[in-house]
């Protein structure tokens, strides 16, 4: 009964809510307006993770696998006849890390389990869908 106790607490300070509950990646859908325009999504280190064209759902990951190491993307679409658009993806703290910490006792997921998993994060925008502006135009 005793080992059976033990057990419990443990996985309970050593887990963390959002590594529960979340993954390491996320399915985001590029798109734009309009449709049909080339993209590549590079990653912090300038490589290129993904690319195709628009509308395509690609995985992305949500962690560098360092401690706090939050992925952050570059969106970059061209299409001819269209001025080049650029923005960013970001991974952002989601609310089972942020919230669901609390019943497990908050701290060891705060700051020993989730701070190294993708699980606590979001990537936002999950649907980006710049409008891409014709060449000449006057905005």
């Amino acid at each position: 009964m005793k080992q059976r106790i033990l057990a419990l607490a443990a996985a309970l300070l050593l887990s963390g809510c959002a590594s529960l509950v979340g993954n390491e990646t996320q399915l985001v859908r590029i798109d734009s307006l309009p449709q049909g325009a080339q993209f590549t999504v590079q990653d912090e280190n300038g490589r290129a993770v993904a690319q195709g064209f628009t509308p395509q759902t690609v995985e992305l990951e949500k962690s560098t696998g360092h401690y706090f190491g939050k992925k952050r993307y570059l969106l970059m679409l061209q299409s001819p006849g269209y001025v080049p658009v650029t923005m960013p993806i970001e991974a952002c703290a989601n609310l089972w890390y942020l919230l669901g910490n609390i019943p497990l006792g908050g701290f060891p997921g705060w700051l020993l389990v989730d701070p190294f998993y993708g699980g606590m994060y979001n990537l936002k925008p999950e649907h980006p869908r710049p409008f891409m502006n014709p060449v000449g135009a006057r905005g």
